[in-house]
Formats: C-alpha cells, structure tokens, sequence
C-alpha cells in the first residue's frame, strides 16, 4: 500500500499495537503516541487499536475512546487505522464503530460474536448491524478462542452480504487461503497469525494484522514485502530468523512476550492489567533468548 492509496487502506501491513501503562496501570497515552508514530515512520502501513484479543478488554469506555483518537492523530492520516470494535453485544459493536468512523478511522475489526457458539443466521446478523455504521469491516476468524469459524463458505456469504471487505485469518490452516480465493475471490485476505505470515503471503494475501512489528517493524516489513513478491530466496532466511518469536503471537501469553521484546528491543512494553499476568521464569527466558538473538543479529 502506498502512503497515498486510501481506497483499501486495511492493506499493507497494519501493527495490533500494545498499549503502554505507567507502572500504576494507567495508560500513558503519550508514549501510546509517540510508538505509533514511530510504527509509521518504520515502514509500518497503519495501526490496529484496541486489537480484538489484546488489552482493550481491561479499559473503561473513555479510556478505549482516547486510544482510538490518539492513534487516529498520532498517525497523522486516520485510514491508516483499523480500531478494533469487537463486543459481546452488537449494538454496542455497532457503537464502537461509529465512535471509529467519527474520529476518522479507515477501517474497523471485527469478530463474530463470542458470548456464546453463534450460528451462521447470528453471525451474518452481527456483521450486518456493525457494517449499518458506514465504516470498511475487516473480519477477524479465530475459532480458537471465538468458537465460531468463519469458514470460507459463510465468508462467501458475508461478503455477498456486502457487510464485509477483508478477513484476518487465523485458524493457523493455511490452505484456507486458497479455499477463500476460490470460493470469494473479491475478499481481502490478511494474515492474522504472525507464524504462518510466510505462508499466507505467498498464497496470495495483501495485508498483515501483526503483532511483533511493535518490537522489530523493519524486519518485519522486509519480511512482508519479500513474502507478498513471492522474493522466497529473501523471505526464507529472515522467516527463519524470526519465528521463535512470532510464535508467540499465536500463544496465550502473546502480549506479554511482544512487551517483553518491545521493552529489550528499547520500546514502551511494560506492564499488563490483570487479568494477564507477569510471563513464567521459564517463558520470559525463552522470549528474552530469542529477542536477544534477533537483535544480536542484525534485526531491528
């Protein structure tokens, strides 16, 4: 994506930023700022606030409102910003969008709903409501934790609903993406877990919802950008390089091994909110090793 093209601004690869707390817990909005802003400058397309699975769910209304604003001016262009709108009520969904679509977001994130196994009637309701409030959806398929899949078939259906434009995959089975090629040519696909982004870039995705790009942005859009033109004498050696740390993404503890490496790599990491609590000795060693490496060896 480039920095003028606002026509699918979901495109490229887009940062689920952490949020940094002061050691009281309350988030410090201006270093919040000052990394996005360094996101940008690093080569990074855009930024996912309040990411569907991350620390939004620790905030108070005005505490998630002034993360979306401070992004959206922080980035210095609001379609560089995907909000995430995910609730366990559609209305309120909905409502987060339109609060998204007010401060000048480009797009927002959305998971099916979660409070329960939702049928494909619920599902295409939900996703109906949100998309009323006038901003681009991205849909975001983790069966993992939503116990809801959004298959390739009721992804066909959605997108003919015309309440969707992208799909952040990751159920982590790659040959997903070319059954959504297939069966919804038209849809976006971005990758949504880091440690399968070599895989789901050369199958022909054109984003990247990521998460380690807050501790190490350029390498890892130099991985996107040899990934995605299928460069794999490029991407192959710095995949490698990388993967013991993008495997967290997709582990449970993921936020807190990311602000592990943000606070080595020199970066606003810091503490979480409870319910997520402090990484074992065992797994802050292995996210110490591996961060160290990476760092030792050139990656930034």
């Amino acid at each position: 994506m480039t920095r003028s093209e606002n026509t699918r601004p979901w495109r490229g690869v887009m940062v689920a930023t952490a949020l940094p707390f002061r050691e009281d817990l309350s988030v410090d909005y201006d270093a919040y700022a000052e990394h996005v802003r360094w996101l940008i400058d690093s080569g990074c397309d855009g930024v996912v606030p309040n990411g569907s699975l991350g620390e939004y769910q620790a905030l108070t209304e005005k505490e998630r409102l002034r993360v979306v604003r401070t992004a959206v001016e922080a980035a210095g262009d609001g379609s560089r910003v995907m909000p995430g709108v995910a609730a366990y009520e559609s209305t309120e969904a909905r409502r987060w969008a339109e609060h998204a679509a007010e401060a000048g977001a480009g797009s927002v994130l959305l998971l099916p709903p979660n409070s329960y196994r939702a049928d494909a009637g619920a599902v295409r309701a939900h996703y109906r409501h949100v998309a009323a409030a006038g901003v681009p959806v991205v849909a975001y398929n983790n069966p993992h934790d939503t116990r809801v899949d959004l298959t390739p078939g009721l992804l066909a259906t959605l997108y003919g609903d015309g309440t969707i434009v992208a799909i952040k995959e990751f159920s982590g089975d790659v040959r997903r993406a070319y059954e959504i090629a297939e069966q919804v040519p038209g849809l976006d696909l971005l990758i949504g877990a880091d440690d399968v982004a070599l895989e789901l870039a050369l199958a022909g995705a054109v984003g990247w919802i990521s998460g380690y790009p807050n501790a190490l942005p350029e390498s890892c859009v130099r991985l996107y950008k040899a990934a995605t033109a299928g460069d794999v004498e490029a991407a192959l050696p710095l995949y490698r390089s990388l993967h013991s740390l993008l495997r967290w993404d997709s582990a449970t503890e993921f936020v807190q091994a990311i602000k592990l490496s943000m606070d080595i790599a020199g970066r606003p990491g810091g503490p979480c909110r409870p319910p997520r609590s402090p990484l074992t000795a065992q797994q802050d060693s292995a996210v110490r090793a591996a961060t160290e490496a990476a760092l030792a060896g050139g990656l930034r």
